[in-house]
């Protein structure tokens, strides 16, 4: 077995979270979360779709330009444990190019699609040298319109130092996100919490 770990939570002793979100660069969601960020000076990681970003490459320049993280999140969104090993690679690779393109570095961290992945994925992922990224927030399923205050309970429920938090910009309805994560980052701020980028948790350890 060639295991590769999946990070959902960084043991420190500061209050500092990674804010993730999935799925996008999406042209409506997108921006009102780098308002909500701006607002608070917090950071945020957005897992982007190379598919998205294709689309969206603007957008993708002012999430770099003011701060954030773009993380690797495939480039058409498949289960990568059901396509050939090929195919998986390219997904990867695609994808990677184009936020080099847009940031003119090499990405750092990794979200697998569907949190679906096996051997032959972290054997992948293992060749880009990415961090592999989950969260501790897993029962938030904002993706389901679960409701605003059930994306709340849900989080603070799974939250504490080192926390990787999950949501998504992308794809569908959006807005129980952007209203969560309006009332969420003002009343983890007042906590204390401070609000950073993957790689920038990472270094924390």
């Amino acid at each position: 077995m060639n295991e590769m770990t999946i990070i959902h939570r960084v043991n420190i002793s500061s209050k500092a979270i990674a804010i993730t979100f999935d799925d996008g660069p999406n042209p409506k969601y997108t921006p009102e979360l780098l308002a909500l960020f701006a607002e608070e000076n917090g950071k945020a990681t957005f897992f982007m779709i190379g598919e998205q970003i294709k689309a969206n490459p603007e957008l993708a320049a002012a999430v770099h330009e003011q701060g954030h993280e773009i993380g690797n999140h495939t480039y058409t969104h498949p289960y990568l444990t059901q396509i050939d090993p090929a195919q998986c690679l390219d997904e990867l690779q695609r994808t990677d190019q184009l936020i080099q393109e847009i940031t003119g570095k090499k990405p750092q961290t990794f979200r697998p699609p569907f949190f679906d992945y096996n051997d032959k994925v972290n054997n992948i992922v293992k060749s880009f040298n990415y961090s592999m990224i989950g969260a501790t927030n897993m029962e938030t399923r904002d993706w389901e319109l679960p409701g605003v205050e059930h994306i709340i309970n849900k989080t603070i429920d799974n939250i504490g130092n080192g926390s990787v938090l999950l949501f998504h910009d992308g794809y569908g309805d959006r807005s129980q996100t952007i209203e969560a994560i309006s009332i969420l980052l003002p009343k983890l701020a007042a906590e204390g919490y401070q609000f950073v980028t993957v790689s920038e948790l990472l270094q924390l350890t």
